[in-house]
């Protein structure tokens, strides 16, 4: 590949954007040219803006430090200097709508990790390995904006992706019920343990908004394009608890499925190990070789021991077991800051650059 696309990243000193910046370092197709963030950020380099709140183990990458913050409500003259953006930002929904918009009106894609868009009918929600069919709204989406190459694309809720990939390689035996409880870690409200002592030697029971989005996304997941828009599944039927943590990373959910068609539990094992999407097809940088990982041990998957599975980016499964009122259940595990946030987006922008959606300006 030649020149590598240049990236902004609207909402950079969060710590999704943080993840952002941390990921694109030393990126094969992308690089980060322009950071932009709230008024009160603008003008400074990025590493005094971050400075004292720079919430990663590892430290920020050279190449970003002096890159001087921008306004993000400057919109065209961010998107005049890069290729497309990935939005991070915290605001409230009705802002970011607009805001994302209006950067994709400038023709300049947008691939975002907020949950403002999620729902708008032509933009596609995507994990790149279950439903990369959705891009086909895209072309909809463009005429509605009045833009021929800008356009919004929205990564889904961190929490479904603990276990939704699990159930999506099992679609074939139509799963009719789901039953799932998530263990998410601070990290998936942006803070650590230092910033939120609270959460030290503690379990909180609710996660505003949560439930709903992991009851409901999954339906938009496996939902199918109608007319230029995308129409949710009718099935399964999908009740969660979403429950807050003591852990710095990694979402993990227990789960309990009834099927349609009860596959042995040989029959669900080889379709985990064998199941591969269009990012494997594709050899994308950011892709799992293995994108499901099952432990055979009793005590697997740990979120410390293996959050990080195929750079953050695979999801892994333990304890597959019958059940006395469901079929089965299992445990599943996915990396929420890597494959559930910044990582999910990088990846499903390298699908768009794949595919074409995404070409230098």
């Amino acid at each position: 590949m030649s020149a590598k696309l240049k990236v902004g990243i609207v909402g950079g000193t969060g710590m999704v954007g943080q993840r952002f910046v941390d990921l694109l370092d030393q990126h094969p197709w992308f690089e980060v040219t322009a950071i932009s963030a709230s008024a009160n950020s603008a003008g400074k380099t990025y590493e005094e803006s971050v400075k004292g709140r720079w919430k990663l183990a590892v430290p920020i990458p050279e190449p970003v430090k002096n890159i001087v913050v921008q306004d993000a409500s400057q919109v065209e003259a961010f998107a005049s200097q890069v290729d497309f953006i990935f939005c991070a930002v915290d605001m409230k929904k009705n802002e970011i709508q607009a805001l994302e918009e209006a950067y994709a009106k400038t023709g300049t894609p947008v691939v975002s990790n907020n949950s403002a868009h999620r729902w708008t009918a032509d933009v596609p929600m995507v994990i790149p390995e279950i439903n990369p069919g959705h891009l086909a709204v895209i072309e909809a989406q463009k005429k509605r904006l009045g833009t021929t190459t800008g356009f919004i694309a929205v990564k889904p809720n961190c929490s479904i992706q603990s276990y939704v990939p699990a159930l999506h390689a099992l679609r074939e035996f139509n799963p009719t019920q789901v039953v799932a409880s998530t263990y998410q870690a601070i990290s998936g409200a942006g803070k650590n343990f230092t910033d939120w002592p609270e959460m030290l030697d503690n379990v909180i029971p609710y996660i505003g908004g949560e439930e709903e989005k992991s009851e409901q996304e999954p339906l938009r997941i496996w939902g199918s394009v109608d007319n230029n828009q995308i129409v949710k599944a009718s099935a399964p039927l999908i009740t969660t608890q979403c429950i807050r943590v003591p852990v710095t990373d990694g979402h993990l959910a227990t789960v309990f499925v009834n099927f349609e068609k009860k596959p042995s539990k040989d029959e669900i094992l080889e379709r985990w190990s064998q199941f591969k999407g269009r990012p494997q097809e594709l050899a994308l940088p950011s892709a799992p070789k293995q994108f499901i990982t099952y432990f055979e041990e009793e005590n697997r998957p740990q979120t410390q021991l293996d959050r990080d599975i195929e750079r953050g980016m695979g999801v892994s499964t333990g304890r597959l077991r019958e059940d006395s009122l469901y079929d089965y259940k299992f445990v599943g595990l996915s990396h929420n800051t890597l494959r559930g946030a910044a990582g999910g987006a990088v990846l499903i922008a390298e699908l768009l650059k794949a595919e074409g959606y995404i070409q230098p300006k």
